[in-house]
């Protein structure tokens, strides 16, 4: 991923904190059927301090992807953060030399890794009730696996795939203004209050905090 310094993830913390605030992802990989890509959630975990951590995921077992992927070459894993538009009119510098054009502000991580396929029963279950649990933990009254028929569930996880994903390299990108001149930036927030559309406020907060 082109990522010029100034937009540039340092932080291994930064790049997990994305990872499982928007954990439906994209996975990438290359195989006898050349690119192949699924939308999919997923559970980071982290095996100790300071590791890259790894990735647990599943596909629906009719997928051709966890039977045709090159093991021995890196899958890629792509986790969109937020994302606005943003307009050249919101820079107050645009006034003075008309230098401005639209532009893009977002946050992205990208993993890379190597997969193994997972398919005893025991994991499987293991795996949809972590992930059940993630999702469900800001409800009152969260819902978890056990609350399904035994039978039922088993039948369900008969039609799934496991797959780990050791990661081995993390890329991160959070082009948030920080190319503009302070005016600038504030023009983009005060812009982004008040169009107040999608994830609008929460780029607004972004570019405040990254260019503090």
């Amino acid at each position: 991923m082109f990522t010029p310094g100034l937009f540039k993830i340092e932080d291994v913390a930064d790049a997990h904190g994305l990872m499982r605030a928007r954990p439906f992802a994209v996975l990438v990989t290359t195989g006898s059927d050349g690119l192949f890509a699924t939308h999919l959630p997923t559970v980071l975990k982290l095996d100790d301090a300071g590791s890259l951590g790894r990735i647990e995921c599943h596909l629906a077992r009719p997928n051709p992807q966890w039977e045709t992927f090159a093991p021995d070459i890196d899958a890629l894993m792509i986790f969109q953060g937020p994302e606005a538009y943003i307009r050249p009119g919101w820079y107050p510098s645009k006034a003075e030399h008309g230098k401005a054009v639209p532009t893009w502000n977002y946050a992205v991580v990208h993993a890379y890794g190597r997969l193994t396929v997972q398919r005893d029963a025991d994991w499987l279950l293991a795996h949809v009730s972590e992930l059940s649990d993630q999702q469900e933990r800001p409800y009152a009254q969260p819902w978890s696996t056990s609350e399904a028929p035994a039978n039922y569930t088993a039948m369900l996880l008969r039609g799934i795939v496991g797959l780990t994903f050791a990661i081995t390299r993390l890329e991160g990108k959070a082009k948030m203004s920080q190319n503009r001149e302070p005016r600038d930036r504030a023009g983009v927030v005060k812009g982004l209050h008040e169009r107040a559309s999608g994830e609008d406020v929460q780029i607004a907060e972004l570019v405040e905090r990254l260019n503090r």
